[in-house]
């Protein structure tokens, strides 16, 4: 995260960075179990199976930062069939995986600042071992969508930062 901060344009309060990233820490299916479902399921850091009927991988969808030193990235959770998920976990550290072909997903978050973004359609792209994968979204004229296709500034970026930051005095599911 940056050391830099800067002043929220709605409350007044200094923010740090912007930060260029933003992760969830589980998919929203996970949020609503109850204490007894998840005795049946397991969420670990990249990879979350809910009572052997959902299956979960985690990865970025990358925004470029058409006036910035970097891409912004949404550290999301994305659901793929049983057979693809199984798959996946074969591969995962298998050097080789970068030549798996992409897998089809639906994004199972909500993230702040957007239209719904729940079961957006995506392609998992699986990359290096050690990287999460990469998320794109179908080209629909979703506002995310549009970003992940033609970039943001450095303006938005900050702008999404006072979002969360608002969000997460409500809620601490984003880290």
């Amino acid at each position: 995260m940056s050391t830099t901060t800067f002043q929220c344009s709605c409350c007044g309060a200094m923010i740090p960075g912007p930060p260029m990233s933003w992760h969830l820490e589980a998919p929203n299916v996970w949020l609503q179990l109850s204490p007894e479902e998840k005795t049946n399921s397991e969420l670990l850091t990249d990879q979350c199976v809910i009572e052997n009927r959902d299956f979960l991988v985690r990865g970025v969808i990358e925004i470029p930062v058409l006036d910035g030193p970097e891409s912004f990235s949404w550290g999301v959770w994305v659901s793929l069939s049983e057979a693809n998920y199984k798959r996946a976990a074969a591969a995962w550290n298998d050097p080789r995986r970068v030549n798996e072909p992409a897998y089809f997903g639906w994004l199972c978050n909500s993230l702040p600042d957007y239209p719904e973004t729940l079961n957006l359609k995506t392609m998992v792209h699986t990359r290096e071992v050690g990287l999460r994968s990469l998320i794109e979204l179908e080209p629909t004229d979703h506002p995310l969508a549009v970003e992940q296709r033609k970039g943001i500034t450095m303006s938005r970026v900050r702008e999404i930062a006072e979002k969360i930051h608002h969000h997460n005095n409500r809620r601490e599911d984003l880290r």
